[in-house]
């Protein structure tokens, strides 16, 4: 029996007899539709060496409608000694097969240089494959720290070995603006730079200046490349709070008019956009006029948590505001901000995503809110009453910043993003998972790598593969494979250790479980 390692699982596979060479030369035969893919299979078996290849053998990728059983995302493979064929109703499901091709052939391969001049040959198997859920996500956070274009596409073509298909692209921040907006050139010329970066001391940073942002050509470069892997570029421009970066840059857009810095600690403060001036409103949707040009996702993100209101009670804008409009406080003042924004991109047909906080009472039920910390029953309550749309990151289970004491990768595994109260109706309202990577402590790329994997591959099976299906020992056995992927891949993973909390993790998780939504511990 082949030593047969696919992350995530495949919902149904059958193993049989035999073998089918595979070299670099073998042909590709394709439809109109797959040629993309087709080159990128080309590029992925290259370092093979050339075979005399039967004039039979062919690895075949075609697009066929009359089985929808397996979805939009959803592959057959089939391998017999003859021919490889992927079919799939799209695209995207045709370049999943090929992942899933890709984790049957050696992981040597992945150097992409040229491989020892002997025969490499895959197992004959069927498999039926598709996915769990639609939005199968990862979050990386280049506010507080930019890491660059290279970690970024390295972080997409990872993404696509584990079928992984948003990438929530966080991008502004207090401490840092990392997109260019022509109309806006403060906000890297000053915004994107910061004097130091905080210490563990409050009030302290290391004294060496940080920056850096995305020009619009990078930007547009890593589109690309993300659609070429079936990946969804989820953009988010914070507001109306942890916005210091871009008050630094134009002091006008706050209550106070500043002057401000660009933060060099960490945490949650006071000033933020002025949701009184119709100044601030002009801005947000120039900016996000230029984001909506750079980025074609339906999807927006606009953040939504953690904005302190002490500006706005103290705000003669803000309070007119209030006034004007029969506003009951200031927490209704940021609804109010809310669905501006919300209306304004509807009309452009993109749609919002916040965090679980702008989940409050008159909130224009076409946002979809990401789950991160606070009560379920009023989030299943909003399912229930609005229809609600639902990604789910809860702070405890799936924050990749979080030590793996505190979050094992068991615990990464056997956490479940759905619930059980909700009806099979209810539970469509649930996109899917995401965790996310949120890098006050992660100044590049190992040690990104080590916070991130192998949990992340664990999500990844969950937002993918059946929740019957799911067994934990099994996946440990799996993920040995898929590991040795990776260190080919020169991704420093953390070790595969059990590591027990400890007292201190333990103390942790039970205060944070403890602490009402009102009052909770900072998102990022």
């Amino acid at each position: 029996m082949p030593d047969i390692s696919i992350i995530p699982q495949p919902q149904k596979i059958t193993i049989y007899k035999g073998t089918f060479p595979i070299a670099s030369n073998i042909p590709i035969l394709t439809d109109a539709a797959n040629k993309k893919n087709a080159v990128y299979l080309k590029r992925l078996l290259s370092p093979l060496p050339n075979q005399k290849v039967k004039s039979s053998h062919a690895v075949h990728l075609n697009i066929r409608t009359k089985d929808k059983s397996l979805g939009k995302e959803g592959y057959h493979l089939k391998i017999t000694p003859k021919e490889i064929a992927i079919e799939a109703l799209t695209t995207a499901g045709i370049f999943y097969g090929i992942q899933t091709l890709r984790q049957l052939l050696p992981p040597e391969l992945e150097y992409g240089k040229p491989l020892v001049k002997q025969e490499y040959v895959v197992p004959c198997v069927e498999i039926s494959d598709f996915p769990r859920f639609t939005w199968r996500g990862f979050m990386l956070d280049e506010g507080r720290h930019f890491l660059g274009k290279d970690i970024v596409l390295r972080t997409l073509d990872l993404m696509a070995l584990q079928k992984l298909n948003v990438f929530h692209w966080h991008l502004t921040e207090d401490q840092g603006w990392r997109i260019e907006i022509k109309k806006y050139p403060l906000l890297t010329k000053i915004g994107s730079y910061r004097a130091g970066t905080g210490t563990m001391f409050k009030g302290r940073h290391d004294g060496i200046p940080h920056g850096g942002f995305y020009t619009q050509a990078e930007i547009k470069e890593i589109v690309n490349y993300a659609t070429d892997r079936h990946i969804l570029i989820a953009p988010e421009i914070e507001m109306p709070g942890h916005s210091l970066a871009a008050l630094a840059s134009y002091p006008y857009l706050s209550c106070t008019g500043g002057p401000f810095e660009v933060a060099t600690n960490f945490g949650i403060f006071p000033d933020i956009y002025s949701a009184g001036k119709d100044s601030t409103f002009a801005f947000l949707q120039d900016v996000l006029g230029e984001v909506l040009n750079l980025f074609p996702s339906p999807f927006i993100h606009i953040c939504g948590d953690e904005a302190p209101k002490a500006r706005w009670k103290k705000c003669p804008d803000c309070q007119k505001r209030i006034h004007e409009d029969g506003l009951k406080d200031e927490h209704e003042l940021q609804v109010y901000f809310t669905n501006r924004i919300i209306t304004w991109l509807a009309k452009k047909g993109r749609r919002v995503i916040g965090w679980n906080e702008i989940m409050q009472e008159g909130l224009r039920e076409d946002a979809v809110v990401q789950y991160w910390l606070g009560k379920k029953e009023k989030l299943i309550e909003e399912i229930r009453e609005h229809g609600r749309d639902v990604i789910v990151s809860t702070y405890l289970s799936t924050y990749l910043d979080h030590s793996h004491a505190l979050t094992s990768l068991k615990d990464a595994y056997e956490f479940e993003p759905d619930f059980p109260e909700l009806t099979e109706e209810e539970s469509s309202h649930i996109l899917g998972l995401e965790p996310p990577l949120w890098t006050e402590w992660v100044p590049g790329k190992a040690r990104m790598d080590f916070q991130t994997y192998p949990r992340l591959t664990a999500f990844a099976e969950t937002a993918w593969s059946s929740r019957e299906g799911k067994n934990f020992d099994e996946f440990e056995m799996r993920l040995k494979g898929f590991l040795r992927r990776l260190d080919v891949l020169e991704v420093a993973y953390a070790g595969a250790r059990k590591v027990k909390p400890s007292f201190f993790a333990r103390l942790f998780k039970m205060f944070t479980i403890a602490i009402p939504q009102t009052k909770t511990a900072r998102r990022k």
